[in-house]
C-alpha cells in the first residue's frame, strides 16, 4: 500500500479529488486527523502539478466527521519554470475543512548539505511501544507504530513538565512502498501529543495548523520524530519536529501550533 491508498483519495477530474473520513484517518474524536488532511493535499498538488513539494501548510478550519466526504480541488496559482505554487482547498460539501498553500518543484544547484545531526537513539525495534488510551480504538492511531525514545505513558503523566523534548518512531503500519511526501505530511502531526509530554499532564491539543519543510527522501521503514514543544501559553501550544529516516538524513521539517486541551479521559 502507498499513502495515497492509504488516504483513500480517488481523483474525480484533472484538478479534484475525494476521500471518504474512515476510522483509519480519524482522531480519537472521530474527526479527520489533521495529518492526514495535510497528506491528501500533499499528494494531490504533487499529481496535478507533476512537481514534488518543497513546503507545504495547512490551516485547519473546521472539522470532518467520521463516514463523511472531503473533496479536494488545486488550483496553481503561478507555474514557473522550476517552481509552481498552488493550494488545495478540501471541503465538506460547501463547508471549508482546511487549506494547504504549498510550492512545488526542483533546481539545478551545485551544492548542499545537512546541518542537523539525528541524535544517537535506540533502534525502533528495542524501543518502548506507546500505550494507547481506550480512546485511541477505531482511529488513526491503530494504524501506526508508535516507539518512546524518550516519552511518558499515560499512567506517567504526574504533573512533573518536561525539558519540553520527545523522541519517537513513527511508520505507518500497511505502508509497504516506502515514505514519501504524503506519509510524512501525515506522521508530522504530532506537536499537540507532546504538548501533554512537555506538561506532564493527561493533555493534548486541536491543531491549528502545520507546515512541514522537505528536505530528502530516501528509503526507511520507521521515521525518528525529534519533538520540541518551545511554549504553552494563553492556551496554546507551539512546537517543532524533525523528521530523520533510519539512516539519519534528514527527510522534513515541521512546525505546528494548536488549542491546548485536557483529555476527558
Amino acid at each position: 500500500m502507498d499513502s495515497r491508498a492509504f488516504l483513500g483519495l480517488e481523483r474525480a477530474s484533472e484538478r479534484s479529488f475525494s476521500l471518504q473520513v474512515v476510522p483509519r484517518l480519524t482522531t480519537s474524536g472521530g474527526f479527520l486527523f489533521g495529518g492526514a488532511g495535510l497528506g491528501a493535499g500533499i499528494s494531490a498538488l504533487e499529481t496535478v502539478t507533476g512537481r514534488r513539494c518543497t513546503w507545504a501548510t495547512a490551516q485547519y478550519l473546521s472539522y470532518a466527521r467520521r463516514d463523511e466526504r472531503v473533496d479536494v480541488e488545486v488550483i496553481a496559482a503561478v507555474e514557473g519554470s522550476s517552481v509552481t505554487q498552488a493550494r488545495a482547498t478540501c471541503r465538506v460539501g460547501e463547508r471549508e475543512i482546511l487549506t494547504v498553500n504549498a510550492a512545488l518543484g526542483d533546481r539545478d544547484f551545485d551544492a548542499s548539505g545537512q546541518f542537523v545531526v539525528m541524535p544517537e537513539i535506540i533502534a525502533p525495534e528495542a524501543a518502548r511501544p506507546r500505550t494507547l488510551r481506550a480512546a485511541h480504538a477505531n482511529s488513526i492511531m491503530e494504524a501506526l507504530d508508535m516507539r518512546y525514545v524518550k516519552g511518558r505513558d499515560l499512567e506517567e503523566l504526574d504533573g512533573t513538565p518536561s525539558d519540553g523534548r520527545t523522541l519517537m518512531w513513527v511508520r505507518i503500519k500497511s505502508l509497504v512502498d516506502g515514505v514519501d511526501a504524503a506519509a510524512l505530511g501525515i506522521m508530522g502531526d504530532f506537536v499537540p501529543m507532546a504538548v501533554g509530554q512537555a506538561l506532564g499532564l493527561r493533555a493534548g491539543g486541536n491543531s491549528l495548523d502545520n507546515t512541514i519543510r522537505f528536505a530528502t527522501l530516501v528509503p526507511t521503514d520507521w521515521v525518528l520524530l525529534d519533538i520540541q514543544v518551545e511554549s504553552v501559553q494563553r492556551g496554546f501550544g507551539h512546537g517543532t519536529i524533525q523528521m530523520f529516516a533510519q539512516n539519519g538524513a534528514l527527510l522534513a521539517t515541521a512546525s505546528q501550533s494548536c488549542i491546548a486541551r485536557k483529555w476527558k479521559t
